[in-house]
């Protein structure tokens, strides 16, 4: 005698399963891309925050009475002199030229400008020198001297980056909230087709555990592949953009995605987030049908024990 494999309550691939894939596809490749996003914009300011807070600048304006080279010498022998300062360094001429050539060209000659010159402080970020007391002294020392520490900007950039990752974490809320309620549809939605089958094998002594695995299983490799689906599609698109921005090195619409955006690079810990979202999806697809099978068992206990309570249900 042989005995009949018995076949899934749910078909394996149907309209609604398919449908349901491409929405989970485009979820996790949506919340995937904001969480290398966020990653790259918080890497590219912590990288901007620790560039900016590991100088200072000494900016001296030119005077008519004041030796220019004497004064930059003598303000950064006096910024040397405190703690926590580690090098100092004179921009010359040419440097000083090279930084303003986006706004007044080439050619410059800087003795027929009161262009300010700059020295840059090296500091220990761990223990920083007393900036207030620098300042002054450099004031008495140096009047047309002027200390900038630029922790004004490193303010906004530390601003800027928590209300970037605030922003991120609120999409991706958003987008797995619309994925939640995508599955409790569906999932009754293929509840009302397959509603006959469930009172039948409950009838009989199924229990709802078992009925809430087979459609477990069900969604859950619906899931998996709607999460592989967006998850390597946005891994792709990470990839791609760094070969882009790595093959288009040293020109202009490269220089300038890097000067706004950073590396497009989200290295290890991107892919490994890439990678946790999409487990994350999966699993939380598979728990949402669960939870809606066990409540449409739940409600069909209850209109068996009070068959005038139909409300709840789906109609046939």
């Amino acid at each position: 005698m042989q005995v009949r494999p018995t076949a899934p309550i749910l078909p394996p691939s149907n309209i609604q399963g398919n449908a349901l894939m491409v929405v989970i596809a485009i979820m996790a490749f949506l919340a995937c891309l904001t969480l290398g996003a966020v990653s790259m914009v918080q890497t590219t300011a912590a990288g901007w925050q620790s560039q900016i807070s590991r100088e200072i600048t000494i900016q001296i304006k030119p005077d008519e009475n004041l030796d220019m080279n004497k004064a930059l010498v003598r303000a950064k022998d006096l910024a040397l002199t405190f703690v926590g300062t580690r090098d100092g360094q004179i921009m010359d001429e040419d440097a000083t030229a090279r930084l303003l050539e986006p706004w007044l060209g080439t050619g410059l000659d800087l003795k027929d400008l009161p262009v300010p010159r700059l020295v840059i402080i090296t500091i220990d970020e761990t223990n920083p020198p007393d900036f207030a007391a620098m300042r002054d002294l450099l004031k008495s020392e140096v009047p047309q001297a002027f200390l900038d520490d630029h922790r004004t900007w490193v303010d906004r950039l530390v601003s800027m980056a928590r209300t970037t990752v605030l922003i991120g974490f609120g999409v991706l809320v958003l987008v797995f909230s619309a994925m939640v309620l995508t599955v409790v549809f569906a999932t009754r939605g293929a509840l009302s087709g397959n509603r006959r089958i469930i009172e039948v094998l409950h009838f009989v002594g199924a229990e709802g555990s078992f009925v809430a695995q087979e459609f477990q299983k069900h969604f859950l490799k619906i899931s998996l592949k709607g999460a592989a689906t967006g998850g390597l599609l946005a891994a792709a698109v990470f990839a791609l953009a760094g070969l882009w921005q790595n093959k288009m090195l040293a020109t202009p619409q490269s220089d300038q995605a890097a000067a706004l955006f950073g590396t497009f690079q989200i290295g290890f810990m991107g892919y490994l987030g890439i990678f946790a979202t999409m487990i994350v999806i999966a699993l939380l697809t598979t728990l949402t049908a669960r939870l809606t099978v066990m409540r449409a068992i739940y409600e069909i206990d209850l209109i068996r024990s009070d068959p005038t309570r139909t409300e709840g249900l789906p109609n046939d």
